[in-house]
């Protein structure tokens, strides 16, 4: 399994900034730090998250919910869980109106893991290795 690393969250949040407005300060490190390691976390031994969708609805839900950054939180949201995929050989495509719609859902509705998971699932396709 293939993981976002901070760096290239953090990149993608500054381009989210450039491209769409807003300011591009870290809010809180912590919490940025938390939520890109969720989807790694074990117990006991065993993955809490152990499958790609599991590990992807995680980190969507964990930099939505946690709002690391001052502004763009969704967008950079959004764009790092579709990195994460294609590292893993998967193409998240939706419309622009169907990813508003879930991005502001997961944090306004709270949408569950299970939720996510399936929003997810039904709009990527496997790419070819």
């Amino acid at each position: 399994m293939n993981y976002i690393s901070l760096d290239e969250v953090y990149a993608i949040h500054l381009r989210m900034i450039a491209v769409g407005g807003g300011r591009g300060d870290i809010h809180d490190f912590t919490l940025l730090h938390s939520a890109i390691e969720r989807p790694k976390v074990t117990f006991g031994g065993k993955e809490l998250y152990p499958t790609i969708w599991n590990k992807a609805a995680a980190l969507i839900h964990s930099l939505v919910k946690n709002h690391p950054f001052d502004d763009g939180n969704k967008r950079t949201a959004y764009y790092s869980t579709k990195r994460f995929l294609f590292m893993n050989s998967w193409q998240l495509e939706a419309k622009k109106e169907d990813v508003i719609k879930f991005m502001v859902s997961i944090d306004v509705k709270n949408f569950s893991l299970p939720t996510i998971e399936c929003w997810l699932r039904t709009h990527s396709k496997r790419l070819l290795t």
